[in-house]
């Protein structure tokens, strides 16, 4: 494949060397420094983009994509109130997308395990549920997308909790997000089900980027030739 990197931040490079790695080739790395280069002339000359920007560009950045007709692959987060919008437009040009707000393998199978872990603890109601979750200082947005995630599978399996707040509550009906940005933490997310008796909590730990950036190229390798809207679930066939 050809792959258009559009951020060329960590990610962008811990995406490069995995698909490279895996014979692909970048030609076509966008950043601050060389939005000229960012043109629908450029993009048309790949198979696929990776974009890992931020809440603030991500939206026009798809728009492009759509554009040109390069399939994209999206990994910022912070940008879902225009979801409707991108989908809507992805739609009307026919053309195709990737979204998931963690592209890691094992975050994806942890994702699994808290929809059936909430699922399961929905009718004891003596245990009460809050997630915690750590990022380096950089990260723009809280809580990620990671913990918006499970927070709403969790939301789906207790219904009892009405809402995610990102801060310490004493309201049953709310389901409480901490988030702490530590540096040099990849990310490390939290699910804890607290009663008097004992705690159960299920914990996933990013030791570094490369599950991140090994997901977003398998993604890249899915999405090439489809057309339509896709997450981490189908590409990994879950």
């Amino acid at each position: 494949m050809k792959i258009a990197l559009i951020g060329y931040g960590k990610m962008g490079k811990a995406i490069e060397e995995i698909a490279v790695a895996k014979g692909h080739e970048v030609i076509l790395k966008l950043d601050i420094t060389n939005p000229e280069e960012f043109t629908t002339e450029n993009l048309t000359k790949c198979d696929v983009a990776i974009e890992f920007t931020s809440p603030h560009s991500a939206v026009e950045n798809l728009k492009k994509c759509f554009d040109a007709g390069l399939p994209v692959v999206c990994g910022s987060t912070g940008w879902l109130s225009h979801w409707d919008e991108i989908v809507a437009e992805c739609n009307q040009k026919n053309a195709s997308m990737v979204y998931a707000s963690n592209y890691s393998i094992g975050v994806n199978l942890f994702f699994e395990l808290n929809t059936y872990l909430a699922k399961l603890m929905n009718k004891y109601t003596d245990y009460d549920v809050m997630l915690d979750e750590i990022h380096h200082t950089q990260k723009k947005d809280a809580p990620s997308g990671t913990a918006i995630t499970l927070a709403e599978q969790v939301l789906a399996g207790i219904p009892r909790k009405k809402l995610w707040v990102n801060h310490l509550s004493d309201n049953a009906d709310e389901l409480e997000i901490i988030s702490e940005r530590i540096d040099p933490a990849p990310g490390t997310h939290k699910i804890k089900y607290h009663s008097a008796i004992d705690d159960i909590e299920i914990i996933h730990t990013a030791h570094n980027r490369q599950g991140f950036a090994g997901g977003a190229v398998l993604a890249a390798e899915f999405i090439v030739g489809k057309k339509g809207i896709y997450n981490m679930k189908q590409v990994l066939g879950l």
